[in-house]
């Protein structure tokens, strides 16, 4: 059997893991490291959450442990359950039994987890980005042109960017759009260029992002991973459209990556570092 993994927000109950009889002793903030330092051998892990006992239950805590993976999740759940772990009485952990009567759209990773994702399956080395085109849009002052929240003076910029993966013969595209209100600024000239610099940021954040929707992992039984591209239908490359036509790359290695985890900070991306790489292509 073969799992794929999207990058989106892991929703599906077997992809979470429930740890109950967790101390009432230490903290929420301690547990938690606790929980994340262990359950994260396993796979890896897109988010842990600390919760208190109900009024009516003994005092303590669990925790909602979220895989990216469901065989990681089940791995985990039968290796801890009735252990003790990090304390001296054994907890209990199973998989989330819930089930979803509405199925919602899934909810895209940012930029940051999507590079968290992409490091923990392809290496480090694995994978890099190209920014294609990055452009600042005019200011429209047509109301029927602009969108109402953006009607107020702002700097906005598009960027172009792509994903390539060399070892799997796999390039990503993807696009993002970002503005900053830039009208009643205190500070004048210095707060515009800061505004222009967040603006242009958050365009390559959100291209990037778009780029890994395009990808799939694919996470073999063997152990070892391959990665699907199916581009959308609105897709924008660098590229010929025929080059875009009914392309699906999937090629295999094996899986043997270390799990990082960061959280999404606007310094993420060096702008300067980028704009020099963006001359250079050109």
């Amino acid at each position: 059997m073969a799992e794929l993994i999207s990058f989106t927000v892991p929703t599906e109950s077997d992809k979470t893991v429930l740890v109950w009889e967790l101390s009432a002793g230490p903290t929420a903030e301690a547990l938690r490291h606790s929980v994340s330092a262990v359950f994260s051998r396993f796979g890896l892990l897109h988010s842990v959450r600390v919760f208190p006992n109900a009024a009516v239950a003994r005092p303590g805590f669990y925790a909602v442990v979220k895989f990216y993976c469901a065989t990681d999740a089940r791995r985990a759940q039968k290796a801890c359950d009735r252990k003790p772990l990090f304390q001296t009485s054994p907890v209990k952990v199973c998989l989330s039994t819930r089930h979803k009567a509405v199925h919602h759209q899934a909810l895209a990773l940012n930029s940051s987890r999507c590079q968290e994702l992409a490091n923990y399956y392809f290496g480090f080395n694995g994978w890099s980005k190209r920014i294609i085109k990055l452009q600042e849009l005019p200011d429209l002052g047509n109301e029927e042109l602009v969108v109402p929240a953006l009607r107020k003076p702002s700097t906005k910029f598009f960027c172009a960017v792509e994903v390539v993966l060399p070892r799997y013969g796999c390039r990503s595209p993807g696009v993002g759009l970002a503005g900053e209100p830039v009208d009643g600024l205190e500070d004048g000239q210095l707060s515009f260029v800061m505004k222009r610099k967040t603006a242009q940021k958050l365009a390559i954040q959100r291209a990037l992002s778009d780029a890994f929707q395009k990808l799939s992992i694919v996470v073999l039984e063997s152990g070892k991973t391959a990665v699907e591209y199916r581009p959308s239908e609105e897709t924008i490359d660098a590229r010929s459209k025929e080059e875009l036509q009914d392309l699906i790359q999937v090629s295999c290695i094996s899986r043997n990556q270390p799990s990082q985890v960061e959280e999404e900070y606007l310094s993420d991306f060096s702008l300067e570092e980028e704009e020099f790489k963006m001359e250079q292509d050109e």
